[in-house]
């Protein structure tokens, strides 16, 4: 007989080794998944994860591995912040949509002036819209006790409408021979998004990235918020002895998330995406997930999840142009990457026992 016996303490060492088991895993599965498919195994495992960095085009591809992994990395700070305290917001992807339609109503109404504070009201707006939308979950959650999962997440199918009916009607581009699409905020110097050091891929959101990753480390290890985030997660009922209010934390925790995803969204929308369209999001709110798990909720390590994840989207690009894989099968490898560091993570907290099971 096999059985799962609860550990006593969970295990460190397992919980640290878990993601790099999850990646080896990945890549064995996905393997065998890209040769179902009819294509060579090692091929494709090289591609994605071989020739951005240090492939023949490199040079071009490395930067847009800070391209891809800010906004990730960004959205799964915050998530991380409420993931802790046990408060799940499921909806970033909205809040992302959200973040970039009003940063880029601001800057559309600004339209054509040129001046320096233009991009800064769009990143004030830019959160605002991301934070304003999580607000509507955290609310219903402290007011009237509703499941924050079940309302942010439908909250992104409204931010969809909102963003299609935005792209065709309101922000459409008069100038746009009646194709769906804001202007393009990269040709509006105020607004664009640019990178602060020519073809580095670095540019404001990438600056925010990393300023959000010291501001979650210091507030986990060092404020007495942060330890009301762990003990809340940890010990609910300690929390609440202990003095922590939770509708200040589902508040803080939700809205925190909703602003960091909001800017991830307003940096995306004038920098890389350029303007408003009906697919502008290309879900890296539910990315972001797999970013924070895979960093096991630490700052650090959701930065070097978020390159990881972002070094598996320009890979998966290289080879469906390159060896004809389709997109689909780049998603389910990412979607492997979840599902196995969900099921390693079991054997944090539990141990495999072999033997006749006693009977009483």
């Amino acid at each position: 007989m096999i059985r799962l016996e609860k550990r006593p303490q969970p295990s460190r060492g397992i919980s640290l080794a878990t993601p790099v088991l999850a990646v080896l895993a990945t890549m064995f599965f996905g393997g065998l998944l890209f040769m179902a498919l009819g294509k060579d195994p090692i091929a494709s495992i090289r591609t994605i994860f071989w020739e951005p960095l240090f492939g023949d085009f490199a040079f071009y591809y490395r930067p847009q591995l800070l391209i891809k992994g800010a906004p990730l990395v960004l959205i799964a700070i915050g998530l991380s912040l409420g993931f802790k305290a046990g408060i799940w917001n499921i909806g970033a992807e909205g809040q992302y949509i959200m973040g970039a339609l009003f940063g880029a109503g601001v800057g559309l109404a600004f339209y054509p002036l040129e001046s320096f504070i233009v991009f800064p009201l769009m990143v004030l707006a830019g959160a605002f819209g991301g934070w304003i939308w999580a607000m509507i979950p955290a609310l219903l959650k402290v007011r009237f006790g509703t499941n924050e999962i079940l309302v942010s997440l439908m909250l992104v199918y409204v931010a969809e409408q909102l963003l299609a009916s935005m792209s065709l009607g309101l922000m459409k581009n008069p100038e746009g021979f009646g194709f769906p699409g804001s202007r393009n905020l990269q040709q509006y110097e105020s607004a664009f998004n640019a990178d602060l050091i020519e073809g580095s891929g670095m540019h404001w959101g990438v600056v925010a990235a990393l300023i959000a990753v010291i501001f979650a480390y210091v507030l986990m290890s060092r404020h007495r918020l942060g330890f009301a985030i762990r003990v809340t997660g940890e010990a609910p009922r300690a929390a609440r002895f202990s003095g922590v209010n939770p509708a200040r934390l589902v508040l803080f925790c939700l809205g925190t998330s909703g602003l960091l995803a909001g800017l991830a969204g307003m940096f995306e929308v004038a920098g890389p995406a350029g303007q408003v369209t009906i697919d502008f999001n290309v879900g890296y709110g539910f990315t972001a997930i797999i970013v924070a798990f895979l960093g096991r909720l630490h700052p650090v390590g959701i930065l070097l999840a978020g390159g990881l994840m972002a070094l598996t989207y320009i890979g998966g690009d290289i080879a469906q142009s390159q060896l004809g894989l389709p997109a689909a099968a780049i998603q389910v490898f990412q979607g492997m990457l979840l599902f196995f560091l969900l099921a390693l993570d079991m054997f944090t907290n539990y141990r495999l026992r072999f033997g006749k099971t006693e009977v009483a």
